[in-house]
Protein backbone atom coordinates (compact mmCIF):
# COMPACT_ATOMS: atom_id res chain seq x y z
CA UNK A 1 0.00 0.00 0.00
CA UNK A 2 1.20 3.65 -0.98
CA UNK A 3 2.07 6.01 1.84
CA UNK A 4 -0.79 8.33 2.12
CA UNK A 5 0.45 10.29 4.99
CA UNK A 6 1.86 13.11 2.77
CA UNK A 7 -1.53 13.61 1.10
CA UNK A 8 -3.52 13.33 4.23
CA UNK A 9 -1.20 16.24 6.35
CA UNK A 10 -1.77 18.39 3.26
CA UNK A 11 -5.71 18.22 3.61
CA UNK A 12 -5.55 19.07 7.18
CA UNK A 13 -3.86 22.11 6.26
CA UNK A 14 -5.22 25.84 7.42
CA UNK A 15 -5.61 28.64 4.74
CA UNK A 16 -2.37 29.97 6.50
CA UNK A 17 -0.58 26.95 5.84
CA UNK A 18 -2.22 26.48 2.14
CA UNK A 19 -0.56 29.73 1.76
CA UNK A 20 2.45 29.09 2.63
CA UNK A 21 3.03 26.18 0.88
CA UNK A 22 2.16 27.71 -2.49
CA UNK A 23 4.51 30.26 -1.49
CA UNK A 24 7.52 27.59 -1.03
CA UNK A 25 7.15 25.86 -4.93
CA UNK A 26 5.63 29.18 -6.44
CA UNK A 27 8.63 30.29 -7.61
CA UNK A 28 9.44 26.86 -8.95
CA UNK A 29 6.25 26.57 -10.34
CA UNK A 30 5.15 26.21 -13.75
CA UNK A 31 3.54 29.43 -14.86
CA UNK A 32 0.30 29.57 -17.93
CA UNK A 33 -1.06 32.97 -18.50
CA UNK A 34 -4.47 32.94 -20.06
CA UNK A 35 -6.72 35.68 -21.55
CA UNK A 36 -8.30 37.71 -18.45
CA UNK A 37 -11.73 36.88 -20.20
CA UNK A 38 -11.53 32.99 -18.89
CA UNK A 39 -10.80 33.75 -15.36
CA UNK A 40 -14.47 32.22 -13.88
CA UNK A 41 -13.92 28.89 -16.49
CA UNK A 42 -10.13 28.53 -15.56
CA UNK A 43 -10.58 28.77 -11.97
CA UNK A 44 -13.44 26.28 -12.29
CA UNK A 45 -11.32 23.79 -13.84
CA UNK A 46 -8.64 24.21 -11.51
CA UNK A 47 -10.94 23.89 -8.66
CA UNK A 48 -12.77 20.58 -10.12
CA UNK A 49 -9.27 18.96 -10.79
CA UNK A 50 -7.01 20.10 -8.40
CA UNK A 51 -6.57 20.79 -4.66
CA UNK A 52 -6.17 24.09 -3.62
CA UNK A 53 -2.91 23.70 -2.74
CA UNK A 54 -1.48 22.93 -6.38
CA UNK A 55 -2.83 25.54 -7.92
CA UNK A 56 -2.52 29.51 -7.78
CA UNK A 57 -3.84 32.62 -9.84
CA UNK A 58 -2.32 35.57 -10.01
CA UNK A 59 -5.05 38.39 -11.64
CA UNK A 60 -3.98 41.08 -14.40
CA UNK A 61 -0.36 39.91 -14.57
CA UNK A 62 0.07 41.91 -17.90
CA UNK A 63 -2.63 43.93 -19.73
CA UNK A 64 -5.82 41.46 -20.63
CA UNK A 65 -4.04 38.15 -19.04
CA UNK A 66 -3.66 36.76 -15.61
CA UNK A 67 -1.26 34.14 -14.70
CA UNK A 68 -2.01 30.49 -13.26
CA UNK A 69 0.62 28.59 -11.26
CA UNK A 70 0.73 24.76 -10.88
CA UNK A 71 2.72 22.92 -8.49
CA UNK A 72 3.14 19.93 -10.84
CA UNK A 73 4.23 20.07 -15.02
CA UNK A 74 1.62 17.60 -15.39
CA UNK A 75 -1.48 19.79 -14.23
CA UNK A 76 0.15 22.57 -15.89
CA UNK A 77 0.33 20.63 -19.26
CA UNK A 78 -3.69 19.67 -18.86
CA UNK A 79 -4.70 23.08 -18.51
CA UNK A 80 -2.66 24.32 -21.25
CA UNK A 81 -4.04 21.79 -23.22
CA UNK A 82 -7.64 22.38 -22.06
CA UNK A 83 -7.30 26.71 -22.60
CA UNK A 84 -4.77 25.93 -25.95
CA UNK A 85 -6.98 28.74 -27.79
CA UNK A 86 -6.30 31.60 -24.99
CA UNK A 87 -2.75 30.91 -23.60
CA UNK A 88 -0.63 33.75 -23.69
CA UNK A 89 -3.67 35.87 -25.56
CA UNK A 90 -4.08 39.30 -24.12
CA UNK A 91 -0.85 39.86 -23.21
CA UNK A 92 1.34 43.43 -24.00
CA UNK A 93 3.44 41.88 -26.55
CA UNK A 94 0.13 42.54 -29.13
CA UNK A 95 -1.69 39.21 -28.96
CA UNK A 96 -5.65 40.24 -28.36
Amino acid sequence: MINQQPFIEKCKMTPQEIFEYKNRWKPNGFQVDVHSDLDVQCKSWCRGNLNRWEWSMDTYTDVYSHSFYFEEEQAAAEFKHKFERWVDVGKSDGRY
